[in-house]
């Protein structure tokens, strides 16, 4: 299961609840289609069981639900959580709708029909604007691992043997970057647009030379790497 959850390179968790089978369908395709992990849900108390069993970054939430109604459902998890985002997904657009759902703590309200691509945006954005500080982690001048050292203010690294050498900006910064995620695979996506920005054009190549960099500077043997993993067809993964 773990694996397959890397293979959709997110860790963003979503909890999907809508009665409505083939919106719901429809909904979490396009969803895990964005690499996101779906839990779908299609009543309120179900929505609840599944809200206390796990830990989601967001949570997608019909108002006109059985059994128990999304408002209602909102009500609790707020009592629970007052941190997890919340996006009404209704029928009911009233601008009385709207600002019930708000009071009782939403992030956004989204009246049906809606469009997918609006909504996915809108997840994006609230998911982005909801993301923890990484202060701390940005804050970190220097990174061990083995044998092994990076420093992220010098860019100077000391690799295999005790090699010390002064690296380029982009290494470190994809150096930071797979650090931060140890144990994550990072999507080929997701490296250039934070590495090379989206004005730039490099291939996925480029990504596979620097990679290979990286398993000559600490790798013991370069042919079974214990660090800097390639995942085909998905992404890279750093491993400590």
């Amino acid at each position: 299961m773990k694996t397959f959850i890397f293979a959709t390179m997110s860790q963003k968790h979503i909890l999907l609840v809508e009665d409505e089978e083939h919106l719901l369908k429809t909904i979490q395709l396009n969803l895990e289609l964005e690499g996101y992990v779906v839990t779908p849900a299609t009543n309120g108390i179900e929505a609840l069981k599944e809200f206390r069993k796990g830990t989601f970054d967001l949570i997608l939430l019909d108002v006109m639900l059985p059994e128990m109604n999304g408002f209602d459902v909102c009500e609790e998890i707020r009592k629970e959580n007052n941190r997890v985002p919340v996006i009404f997904l209704t029928a009911k657009g009233s601008s009385e709708d709207r600002i019930q759902g708000l009071k009782l703590g939403a992030d956004d309200y989204l009246t049906k029909p809606f469009n997918l691509e609006e909504l996915l945006l809108r997840v994006q954005i609230i998911l982005r604007r909801s993301a923890p500080p990484h202060d701390q982690e940005k804050s970190i001048e220097k990174y061990s691992f083995g044998e092994n050292e990076i420093n992220f203010i010098t860019y100077n690294i000391i690799g295999v043997g005790g090699q010390q050498m002064e690296i380029t900006k982009r290494e470190i910064a994809l150096l930071k970057l797979l650090t931060e995620r140890k144990g994550e695979v990072v999507s080929r996506e997701e490296i250039l647009d934070a590495v090379w920005g989206k004005e730039a054009f490099p291939s996925s190549r480029t990504i596979d030379n620097y990679i290979l960099a990286f398993r000559k500077y600490f790798e013991k043997n370069q042919k079974e790497p214990m660090h800097f993993h390639s995942i085909r067809g998905v992404g890279y993964k750093f491993s400590a």
